[in-house]
């Protein structure tokens, strides 16, 4: 039978739902407490609280000191009522981390990269060791996402190609599926960093945004009203390939190919990948620690050239400067095309370069845009795909358990 708006077992669930997201996000509050927050009156509250314990998602934790009278009983969500996964998967390891409905990581491995080349296998001895670590039962997690780098369709969901692990490819994801039975969300691993910027850091709240993620390569995530910009073909943010002044054209073969059938059906081919110019050729881990070596910063990797450069930059303020420019070109070209507002440097060149190199980017820029974003430093502590990862698990869990209804 369906269900009529205003009925009164909609509203109940919308009642609940709105008290678990308040305890979620405040912790424990007395029935009183959720009654000032939510509108609900005593009776009503009361009523919720009971039925959410019958569920088994709230518990009393404790009790408030009042002023006269009795104590009153401190609610919260029950954090076993369930488990998510959330990985990232990189050619050098994958990171699995268990995480209960609280949004708590009960764990957190990290495992190297041996059958790299079976997907499948990979991801399921992760997610094992994951929740042998928690102590959680594998058919216990309510959903799994992972952050991986490459191109997902938006439509499928699928893997379409993924530079750095090859063996990635269309029909990852319904093994996955079939393996572990539960499910399953694939996600661009920048995407799933900029989840967790707007969750957890400089891009907390804000609905319009880009993250740009400087590390051994480059990626590009937007933010806008509130949502992921993927692109028809899931290739949004593949800034790398954009052709720049000083790097030779990338002549990649990655491109989608749509073939008609009878004017009905597509299918998609992507070829493989060489990076060997524009954008990435520019500003990846490479290119980066030549430039910073021609100006005497000759520290063993990219990422402690600019840590180092930033820490001193009596030292290292000119190839700051320089490579402010170059990171410039991309971020120019984002703002331009979208006026985001806000620009967050993130990977671990992002962070390393920190404020003098962030600084640096936005006075860059605008010298030659005709606006000037706010360019800041990512302030997700931990691994920003992991926690990304997490966090959308977290919410699809949160959509299936809490908004339960009644039988």
């Amino acid at each position: 039978m369906a269900r009529r708006p205003g009925t009164p077992r909609l509203l109940r669930e919308l009642n609940d739902r709105a008290a678990l997201d308040l305890l979620v996000e405040h912790g424990p509050l007395t029935r009183a407490q959720i009654g000032e927050h939510t509108g609900l009156s005593k009776v009503t509250a009361s009523q919720l609280l009971s039925r959410l314990e019958e569920r088994g998602l709230v518990a009393v934790v404790g009790e408030q000191a009042g002023g006269r009278g009795p104590n009153a009983a401190l609610y919260a969500v029950v954090p076993s009522s369930a488990y998510v996964a959330g990985l990232e998967v990189g050619p050098d390891g994958v990171t699995a981390g268990v995480a209960d409905i609280t949004g708590r990581m009960v764990a957190q491995v990290t495992v190297d990269p041996n059958g790299a080349d079976e997907p499948v296998k990979m991801v399921h001895n992760a997610v094992v060791k994951a929740c042998r670590s928690a102590k959680v039962a594998v058919n216990r997690l309510s959903a799994f996402v992972i952050g991986t780098p490459g191109v997902v369709d938006p439509r499928s969901g699928d893997v379409q190609f993924s530079f750095d692990l090859p063996a990635w490819h269309e029909g990852v994801l319904a093994a996955l599926r079939t393996d572990l039975r539960r499910p399953v969300t694939i996600e661009n691993d920048v995407n799933l960093a900029a989840v967790a910027e707007r969750a957890y850091g400089a891009a907390r709240d804000t609905d319009d945004f880009a993250l740009m993620w400087f590390d051994r390569g480059m990626g590009l995530s937007v933010m806008l009203g509130g949502r992921l910009h993927r692109g028809r073909s899931g290739g949004a943010g593949e800034i790398g390939y954009l052709p720049v002044p000083g790097a030779p054209l990338p002549l990649s073969t990655a491109r989608r190919v749509p073939e008609e059938e009878g004017g009905v059906t597509e299918s998609t081919s992507w070829g493989i990948p060489t990076l060997a110019g524009g954008y990435g050729a520019l500003v990846g881990a490479d290119g980066v620690r030549a430039l910073a070596h021609e100006h005497g910063i000759t520290e063993a990797t990219a990422v402690e050239c600019v840590r180092a450069a930033a820490a001193d930059e009596s030292r290292g303020g000119a190839f700051l400067d320089e490579l402010a420019n170059r990171f410039s070109y991309g971020v120019t070209s984002v703002n331009i095309v979208l006026d985001p507002g806000l620009v967050v440097l993130s990977g671990s060149l992002g962070r390393a370069g920190g404020a003098p190199l962030a600084t640096r980017i936005e006075r860059a820029v605008g010298r030659i845009s005709p606006t000037r974003p706010t360019v800041a430093v990512t302030e997700v502590e931990g691994n920003p795909v992991l926690r990304g990862a997490l966090h959308a698990a977290l919410e699809r869990a949160r959509d299936e358990v809490f908004s339960a209804g009644e039988d």
